[in-house]
This record gives structure tokens, sequence and C-alpha cells, in this order.
């Protein structure tokens, strides 16, 4: 049996699936704020004249980053 590829994938053990990275970076920034987050993790872009585009761009790019983002939101989401 062929899998068909534009058949999203299904994973009902990932807390993050179907969830957009725009959409986790709103939430901590509305949860958290600029500066709290600055604190939490200390990445430039959300120290140094943070906007969620270009948060959104360096996250893009930057597998670490965007790791310690994913958890400090499940962590957030648990609470």
């Amino acid at each position: 049996m062929e899998k068909n590829k534009n058949q999203p994938q299904i994973q009902p053990n990932n807390p993050l699936h179907g969830v957009k990275l725009a959409e986790i970076v709103q939430f901590l920034v509305s949860f958290y704020g600029w500066e709290e987050l600055g604190k939490r993790i200390k990445i430039n872009c959300f120290n140094s004249n943070p906007t969620i585009n270009s948060s959104l761009k360096f996250l893009r790019r930057t597998p670490w980053a965007r790791e310690k983002v994913e958890n400090l939101y499940l962590r957030s989401i648990k609470d």
C-alpha cells in the first residue's frame, strides 16, 4: 500500500503537532512579555528590539533555539 504524500502524518503523542511556530511565539510573548521571555531564553531576538517576525526568522534557521522555545511553550501550557 502506497502512502499518500499529501496526507498529513498522524502524530497523536506529539503535543506540538498542528501548532505553528508563530502561534507558539505569540503565546509566549502574551504570557511572559518580551523582557521575561528574554530572561528565560537568552537569545538576542528576544532581548534586542524584539518583534514576532524577527524572532520567527531566527527560530526557523536555528534549531537549538527553536527547541528551547518549544520546550518553554510545553512547560507553560501544562501549568
